[in-house]
């Protein structure tokens, strides 16, 4: 069993980016329940993240969305995140929310619409290097819905095409992650619909384009810790989008629907060494029923505990109980980690990193949210595609 000096190093030193779309008002294609205090900007959400971090000591980097982010100087951006305590973290591409990308962005039959999706990507890369970011984020709403209504290699080639473009933009230090998703809002075919799509566009392009996984984008019943086992193993794991689904891509608290699941991913992630690496463990959700920043706040921690149980694998026992072909005991191995209670250790390594021991309890007890529902009234509220 590893000693719990050591897990307690390796937690104090994890990171889980937050998302900045999640503190404003986002919801379903069928409503989105608007809430008192919601940021009216893109300073508004970096304060929102600084709290997540003041209580939780491992959110130190914000992701924007653009154009949702969009502001006039970036660089002030950067350095209110600063003061905040936050740092900007990976910037979000949008090449889905605009007419011109009805049938597609940067697989889109036109050339000119093409142009347009690379020039928005292009942007994104300056936004990074004005901000520090060292990621940019890739997804595609790119797909057909029906059988011959577009050349399936040929939008494979124009994908490779508009990334190659973008990726020789990239400055020093900067990397290309890229996204995929099963199916929505194509239904008949999704450009980047899977990990080998995107494994092999990144291969091509070179070392720093990366895979993204989400942990809401893939069929039922698929075996995602065998997905981040291999990418680990290839060194093309960029990071994660964490979420949680019952059915699709529901975006719900991460470890809500199935933390053994996200257990079985972390412990994957701790075995292949990308807990210690560049791996970025990002949170991709939508708050649409609950308070915004406590949900953040449970997620957080819901990872948290999920690697704190994956860092007390006994490694030697399960490699030995493999070895022997002990079937039960290599089990058992795994789930004694995975049914340790991690509560109280969690508790000790916050107040050893000088933070309240309960988030939940801090930030409810601070007064932010009565704070911020008095003073943020007039103005536009964010919310998704806002």
């Amino acid at each position: 069993m590893t000693e719990p000096a050591a897990v307690k190093a390796a937690l104090k030193t994890q990171a889980v980016e937050t998302p900045s779309w999640a503190y404003g008002n986002s919801g379903t294609r069928f409503k989105v329940f608007a809430q008192a205090g919601v940021p009216r900007d893109p300073f508004e959400k970096l304060d929102e993240a600084a709290k997540v971090h003041e209580f939780t000591g491992v959110a130190p980097t914000v992701a924007l969305h653009i154009p949702w982010d969009r502001v006039e100087d970036y660089s002030a951006l950067a350095e209110h995140a600063q003061e905040r305590g936050v740092r900007v973290g990976a910037i979000n591409s949008n090449t889905f929310q605009d007419d011109d990308y009805k049938l597609g962005s940067v697989c889109h039959p036109d050339a000119t619409v093409r142009r347009k999706a690379v020039d928005h990507l292009l942007e994104c890369v300056d936004i990074m290097d004005a901000t520090g970011s060292r990621d940019l984020k890739l997804w595609f709403a790119d797909g057909t819905n029906y059988p011959g209504q577009d050349d399936i290699r040929a939008r494979q080639d124009r994908l490779a095409e508009g990334l190659a473009e973008v990726y020789e933009r990239l400055g020093e230090g900067q990397r290309m992650l890229l996204e995929y998703k099963l199916f929505e809002p194509a239904f008949y075919t999704t450009d980047v619909p899977d990990w080998g799509t995107a494994y092999a566009h990144c291969l091509k392009l070179g070392e720093r384009a990366q895979v993204v996984v989400d942990t809401g984008h893939h069929a039922p019943g698929t075996n995602i810790e065998f997905i981040v086992a291999t990418l680990l193993r290839e060194g093309k794991l960029g990071g994660f989008d964490f979420n949680s689904r019952f059915y699709a891509d529901d975006d719900l608290m991460v470890g809500a629907a199935d933390p053994f699941q996200l257990f079985r991913i972390m412990y994957e992630v701790v075995r292949g060494s990308g807990f210690s690496s560049d791996v970025a463990f990002m949170l991709d959700q939508c708050h649409n029923i609950e308070a915004k920043i406590p949900a953040i706040i449970r997620s957080v921690t819901n990872v948290q505990e999920a690697t704190a149980k994956a860092l007390l694998v006994d490694g030697a026992a399960l490699a030995a109980a493999q070895a022997d072909g002990d079937v039960l005991e290599a089990n058992s191995v795994l789930m004694d980690a995975y049914n340790t209670d991690v509560r109280p250790l969690l508790r000790e390594v916050r107040e050893e990193m000088g933070l309240d021991p309960e988030p939940m309890k801090a930030y409810r007890a601070c007064g932010w949210a009565e704070k911020v529902v008095a003073e943020r009234v007039g103005g536009q509220q964010a919310g998704w595609g806002a």
